[in-house]
């Protein structure tokens, strides 16, 4: 523990150029005391650091000295790219190999560009989670399945009310949410984390299949998910203002087809998930769309438009 603080300290002042104790002590999180003693230990062990004194002083290392602790390792290398999307990291318990692997990363650039990570940090970031999610822990077996991905380990585990043997291959997060890509019976399949329960990893291995992309299989599944959701069809006339408002409205899942199905008098053909959803969906439109099938459909509007034009009625 102690040697990757030091490691961590030269690396912050070859990147920095110098630091008070203070600023050392903040980002090492220990106290001025701590940084003090770690000052000592490294200048005993031939690192040449100094202190400047007086107002705008702190610790520097020697003018020219280069350390030779800047090689990432795999871990490094691979948790480096993670590293815009800092809520992963947390969760599957990867910050503080990723912020040694930034440091290092920091301290390898010329001097003119050492300001590059702050200034990036300063005008981009990525917040996955979605609105009004929460600060919830993240579920208990999010760090074992990390774990294995990184390893290429097999897994049994408990998911649902069954046993399953899962060669995990990658992880997702979605909105907030974690999910699992698994290969198994020869099928890649999307499991959620938080349904896990108990999990054993095996010690054996898988071989991945070389032509398979996270990205890509994530897409093609969340979209084939979204359109099985589309069990229903619903039939509007739509004003001019109703149809710009249908990109608002339609499940992304159903738009395309929905405005490839748009007549000239502002027919379409919308894809739902269940006739309660399009109900939701219809009085968003307001008054810029008419129900014209199913008959069930028009019935709940009609009478919420009945009800809603009483409750505005002068009395």
């Amino acid at each position: 523990m102690r040697a990757a603080r030091l490691m961590s300290l030269v690396l912050l002042l070859q990147g920095r150029g110098g630091m008070t104790a203070a600023e050392l002590a903040k980002e090492l999180e220990v106290s001025e005391r701590t940084v003090h003693r770690d000052v000592l230990a490294l200048s005993e062990a031939g690192v040449p650091v100094y202190a400047d004194r007086g107002r705008g002083g702190g610790y520097r290392l020697l003018d020219g000295y280069r350390t030779r602790l800047t090689g990432l390792d795999r871990a490094e290398a691979e948790a480096l790219f993670l590293s815009g999307v800092p809520v992963a990291l947390r969760e599957m318990g990867l910050q503080d190999v990723a912020a040694t692997a930034r440091l290092k990363a920091a301290a390898a650039l010329s001097p003119g560009l050492r300001d590059a990570p702050a200034v990036a940090a300063q005008r981009f970031h990525l917040d996955a989670p979605g609105w009004f999610a929460g600060d919830e822990p993240p579920p208990a077996a999010l760090s074992v399945l990390a774990g294995a991905v990184w390893n290429d380990r097999r897994i049994t585990a408990a998911y649902k009310q069954g046993l399953r043997t899962l060669e995990p291959y990658g992880l997702v997060l979605k909105a907030g949410v974690w999910y699992l890509a698994a290969r198994t019976g020869g099928r890649h399949l999307i499991y959620r984390v938080d349904r896990f329960g108990d999990i054993e990893v095996h010690e054996d291995g898988f071989d991945r299949d070389p032509g398979f992309d996270l990205a890509a299989f994530w897409a093609g599944q969340s979209a084939e998910f979204s359109r099985s959701l589309l069990r229903d069809v619903v039939t509007l006339r739509l004003s001019e203002r109703g149809v710009r408002l249908l990109r608002h409205i339609a499940d992304p899942a159903a738009l395309a087809d929905a405005l490839g199905s748009l007549t000239g008098d502002g027919t379409v053909r919308l894809a739902v998930e269940s006739i309660g959803v399009a109900y939701s969906q219809v009085l968003r439109f307001g008054p810029e769309a008419e129900v014209l099938d199913p008959p069930e459909l028009r019935a709940l509007v009609a009478d919420a438009a009945a009800r809603m034009s009483a409750l505005y009625s002068p009395p």
